[in-house]
């Protein structure tokens, strides 16, 4: 069976408080339970949750990925950023410029985000999380296509998004040019799979696809830990 997307993985440096301000940014519940650690749920039982790991590597450069949240109004807009500021987080420039209607921004512990104009028309009835926007190759979007089972819902001059069967948050990849990857990442996918499945079997299924195993055995919680074809993390859990 196909492992689903559980979760969005940040590595913080101090988890309780990111999701605090992740939780009050977007609205969402903690989770409620010893195998969710520090995490917030989706409003949706078909979403994936977010979920905040305790790390003590300091943020260097720009992350490889981060959220684009969308707008219902100007308005919508304006209220997004400024909960957002009052939560601790702040403006950044990463070379955005004056006309574009985007607003980009940092939380607490540094991680860039965007809140994006209403009337984007790509990111239309997608919720809260309009995108997981990730500096990527081709290949790397015909991955996870494959791997989550998720349709191509754009594949043009070398750029890629895929978005669930059910909707919801659609995860891009800008292709060429790519920047060097510099250290782990501080986002990351953990995958699922349903109760009794064969994990091995999976694993060995995302091997075929080019993931590939690391040399670090299972992390915490049984997490068996690989890496994309672009040499992002990401993680496997044990069948419930």
């Amino acid at each position: 069976m196909t492992s689903h997307l559980f979760a969005i993985c940040f590595n913080a440096t101090r988890p309780a408080d990111l999701a605090r301000f992740w939780s009050g940014v977007l609205g969402w519940e903690s989770a409620d339970g010893p195998d969710d650690g520090v995490a917030i749920l989706p409003p949706d039982a078909a979403g994936f949750r977010i979920r905040f790991l305790p790390s003590r590597e300091p943020k260097t450069g720009r992350n490889r990925a981060h959220f684009d949240l969308t707008s219902t109004s100007p308005e919508d807009q304006r209220r997004t950023v400024a909960r957002a500021l009052e939560l601790g987080g702040r403006h950044i420039d990463v070379g955005q410029l004056p006309e574009e209607g985007h607003v980009v921004l940092a939380d607490p512990d540094g991680n860039e985000f965007c809140v994006i104009e209403a009337d984007n028309k790509f990111l239309a009835g997608t919720g809260s999380i309009g995108a997981l926007a990730c500096d990527g190759t081709q290949e790397v979007g015909y991955f996870w296509s494959e791997a989550l089972r998720w349709p191509l819902v754009w594949d043009q001059d070398r750029e890629t998004a895929i978005q669930s069967p059910d909707g919801g948050t659609k995860i891009t990849w800008g292709g060429p040019p790519v920047a060097p990857k510099t250290g782990a990442n501080r986002l990351s996918f953990e995958l699922a799979l349903p109760t009794g499945a064969d994990r091995a079997a999976e694993i060995g299924r995302l091997v075929s696809l080019g993931a590939t195993r690391t040399d670090t055995g299972e992390g915490d919680g049984g997490r068996v830990l690989m890496l994309d074809p672009d040499g992002n993390e990401f993680a496997v859990r044990k069948p419930r």
